[in-house]
C-alpha cells in the first residue's frame, strides 16, 4: 500500500516492531506530522479471548477523564422523560414517533442511543436498523435506565462504550492531537483499567496480548505490555 508523504515521515521518528513505554509512545506521536485537522488518538488492544465464546465477549464502559474531544449526538429513546432528556442535551428526543420516523426513512443523524426501560418493545421495530451499527441501548453499554438524565450528561461529559470485535481486538478513541501527553496519558489510564475489569474468569493466562497506539493517519506504536 502506498504511504503518504506524512505517514513515511512518522515512520523515521521510532523503530516499527520496538515496544516502548506509554509516554515514550505518547512523545514519539508528538513529534509526527500534523494534517490540517484535529486527529483522533487511538488505542488498540488484542487479547487472548475466544470471540465465538459468549462469556468472553467483551463489552464495557468507561469514564475518560478528558473525554475524546468529540460532542456526541445522542438520541434519546423514552415517552415519559422528553423534556428531562432536552433539557440534558439530547440531539433526538421521542418515542414512537422517533422510532417510526427511523423505520421509514432508515437514517439517523447520532452516534450513540439511550433509552428507558418502557420504551425497549417499541424499539424491537428498528433492532435490524440499528443494532449492525452498534447503536442499539444495551444495559451492558449503561444505555438503558430510568435516570435519563445522568446517562446524557455522563455521555456529554466522557463516557465512552467499547467492545471486543471480531479477532479478539478493542479500539477506543481516547483523546485528540490537540490533547497534552498527561490528559493522553490519563484516559488511557482510565481505558485500560477498565478494560482489565473486564476480564472474564474463564479467560486463561495473559489477559493483553499486544497494546498499540496510533492516531488517524499514523503508523502504530506498541506500546510495552
Amino acid at each position: 500500500m502506498k504511504r503518504g508523504k506524512n505517514y513515511r515521515k512518522a515512520l523515521e521518528e521510532f523503530e516499527k516492531d520496538k515496544p516502548y513505554s506509554s509516554e515514550e509512545a505518547l512523545e514519539i506521536l508528538a513529534k509526527f506530522p500534523k494534517p490540517k485537522f484535529d486527529e483522533s488518538v487511538e488505542v488498540h488492544v488484542r487479547l487472548s479471548i475466544d470471540p465465538t465464546k459468549t462469556d468472553q465477549q467483551i463489552r464495557g464502559t468507561v469514564d475518560l477523564p478528558h473525554g475524546t474531544g468529540k460532542t456526541l449526538r445522542i438520541a434519546a429513546f423514552t415517552s415519559t422523560q422528553k423534556a428531562d432528556a432536552k433539557k440534558a442535551g439530547a440531539d433526538l428526543v421521542g418515542a414512537e414517533e422517533l422510532i417510526d420516523k427511523i423505520a421509514s426513512k432508515k437514517t439517523f443523524d447520532f452516534e450513540i442511543a439511550v433509552a428507558t426501560p418502557e420504551i425497549m418493545p417499541k424499539l424491537a421495530k428498528i433492532a435490524k436498523i440499528l443494532g449492525p451499527r452498534g447503536l442499539m441501548p444495551n444495559p451492558k453499554a449503561e444505555t438503558i435506565g430510568p435516570r435519563i438524565v445522568s446517562m446524557i450528561e455522563s455521555l456529554k461529559k466522557g463516557k465512552a462504550s467499547y467492545k471486543g470485535d471480531k479477532g479478539g481486538n478493542v479500539h477506543q478513541v481516547v483523546g485528540r492531537r490537540s490533547f497534552s501527553n498527561d490528559q493522553l496519558r490519563e484516559n488511557i489510564g482510565a481505558f485500560m483499567e477498565s478494560l482489565k475489569k473486564s476480564k472474564s474468569a474463564t479467560v486463561k493466562g495473559k489477559f493483553i496480548r499486544r497494546i498499540t497506539i496510533c492516531s488517524t493517519m499514523s503508523p502504530s506504536i506498541t506500546i510495552k505490555l
